[in-house]
């Protein structure tokens, strides 16, 4: 049964509304990666430990893709607009409190609430494109601008942040989002239509506590390994759990009339090839761009401003290639274009886990812009995969299927190559720290290198110049193990998504048709 529109915009209403729409979704993945820039200093300012400053960095992401399933289903329910201005408001709030965080456990908690209220924002917009352009020529074009617009952000938000913090506190980072979210409540209220599924079953609240238990304690277990280079039993036990959960929620969406995924449509590869794809593309993109930003400033000593522009040819290569993906794919398909990117993406992070300590900028800025180049197609043709082959009562909980891919990829992006980094740093700056450095700092020299670049200013010049060379050295060797497998990761997917969605292409012809691409 197709979804009930409160009223149908024409061709410029829909256009109007399309840009609209575009401004939640830069604000929510410009927050993924705004951080990166500005984590160096909020970790001067607020001092958090090295467990803060990751749950910093990933509160956000996690909430936001742990609530993008739950989310998705509640739009379909009680109205897809609705809830993009509920949760406007509510992430306007939480940015407010993020900036003027008193401490860490503020500014965590403040991200968790801008988490869950980004969590209606991603869901709703696409959804929303996908009930108010139904010819498929529009919205594959609508969606490469949704699309567009996600990449954008993320590649945006190194660049904003740097400029904001070379004229005010870090707060300004957080604070930036009000202003856009005002103007968002008030010309979507005026210019997006309003759409909801006529299915009025109410969410299974067990589902929804699984799908955290799944989640959270994975999460967990790969920060405390990371922190503790060492495979403890709390950390076996929390992956467990969270595995155990994970099969229990799936074994109950096959139960459940209306669940909050729909496992069935995973029997089509292409969803499966796409969704998957979207995972991993974002995996490597948020993790090696946390180096990115920390390694401009960190080791090749640039301002937060000259780092952000250091960036730009990043942003440039994503928002190209994401616009010209639908052209690429008309000429070469969809599988083709989708492993070429993952190519181009796997032989830029191989080729930046190559930089050095010294004279490293250029291959950083070149080899940076070769993973956002071939990621962008990788994102844009997932998402017109998914959307596409949703039925249009159900398109708030496929897309939010193919955001929480996305954004749960993101998270694990931060987590995984981001504890893999922190390991390697962590016992190489144990091992070679020096014997002037006191006891009581040998904590904080390894738990980050702006911590280490911290403790080096205070002593004496010989010693101060051997822990800087150390923790650089460490640093960038812990970049190095992380985009190497970062790189790995994309090969894979070069190899296993194009052959999902060349098998789901050849099975919708066999049936003679499919709502998805081909």
């Amino acid at each position: 049964m197709p979804a009930s529109p409160v009223s149908s915009p024409g061709a410029r209403s829909r256009w109007l509304g399309l840009a609209v729409l575009t401004l939640p979704v830069i604000l929510t993945s410009m927050d993924i990666t705004i951080l990166h820039i500005a984590i160096p200093t909020i970790t001067h300012e607020l001092t958090p430990s090295p467990s803060q400053t990751l749950w910093i960095l990933d509160a956000y992401g996690f909430l936001l893709a742990g609530l993008l399933i739950v989310m998705g289903n509640l739009g379909d329910r009680i109205g897809r607009r609705r809830l993009l201005l509920i949760g406007a408001a509510l992430f306007g709030a939480a940015s407010t409190l993020a900036a003027f965080a008193p401490g860490s456990e503020v500014l965590i908690a403040a991200r968790a609430l801008m988490g869950v209220g980004g969590a209606t924002l991603m869901p709703s917009t696409l959804s929303l494109i996908r009930n108010m352009f139904t010819d498929p020529g529009e919205r594959t074009r609508a969606i490469g601008i949704w699309t567009a617009s996600l990449s954008g952000g993320i590649a945006l938000g190194p660049i904003l942040g740097g400029l904001l913090l070379e004229a005010f506190w870090w707060g300004s980072v957080f604070l930036i989002n009000v202003p856009v979210i005002l103007l968002l409540l008030v010309l979507a209220a005026r210019l997006v239509p309003e759409y909801r599924s006529p299915a009025s079953a109410r969410l299974d609240a067990l589902s929804v506590l699984l799908s955290f238990a799944a989640i959270l304690p994975v999460v967990w277990a790969i920060k405390a390994a990371a922190e503790d280079l060492a495979l403890t039993p709390s950390v076996a036990i929390g992956l467990a759990i969270g595995l155990l959960a994970g099969a229990a929620f799936l074994l109950r969406q096959r139960r459940l009339r209306a669940p909050l995924v729909d496992v069935g449509l995973f029997a089509n590869p292409q969803f499966s090839g796409a969704v998957l794809g979207a995972g991993l593309a974002m995996f490597s993109l948020v993790g090696v761009m946390l180096y990115s930003a920390q390694f401009l400033q960190l080791v090749e000593g640039l301002s937060p401003l000259i780092a952000a522009v250091a960036m730009l040819p990043v942003m440039l290569a994503v928002g190209l290639m994401a616009v010209l993906a639908s052209v690429l794919v008309r000429r070469f398909g969809y599988p083709l274009v989708f492993g070429a990117g993952a190519a181009v993406a796997a032989a830029g992070m191989l080729a930046f886990s190559r930089v050095p300590v010294e004279d490293g900028l250029v291959l950083a800025i070149v080899s940076s812009a070769f993973i956002g180049a071939g990621i962008a197609p990788m994102m844009t043709l997932a998402t017109d995969v998914v959307v596409g082959s949703a039925p249009p009562d159900r398109s708030g909980a496929a897309s939010a299927l193919s955001e929480t891919a996305a954004e749960l990829g993101a998270a694990l992006g931060i987590a995984v190559l981001g504890s893999i980094g922190t390991a390697r740093f962590r016992s190489q700056v144990l091992d070679g720290v020096p014997e002037d450095v006191p006891t009581a700092a040998t904590e904080i020299v390894s738990s980050s290198l702006g911590a280490a670049l911290s403790v080096a200013e205070q002593l004496p010049a010989d010693g101060a110049t051997h822990l800087a060379d150390l923790a650089r050295q460490a640093f960038v060797d812990g970049l190095g193990a992380a985009t190497i497998t970062g790189g790995l990761i994309l090969v894979a997917a070069a190899i296993v998504c194009p052959y999902l969605l060349h098998r789901g292409s050849r099975a919708a012809q066999v049936a003679g048709g499919s709502r998805g691409p081909r």
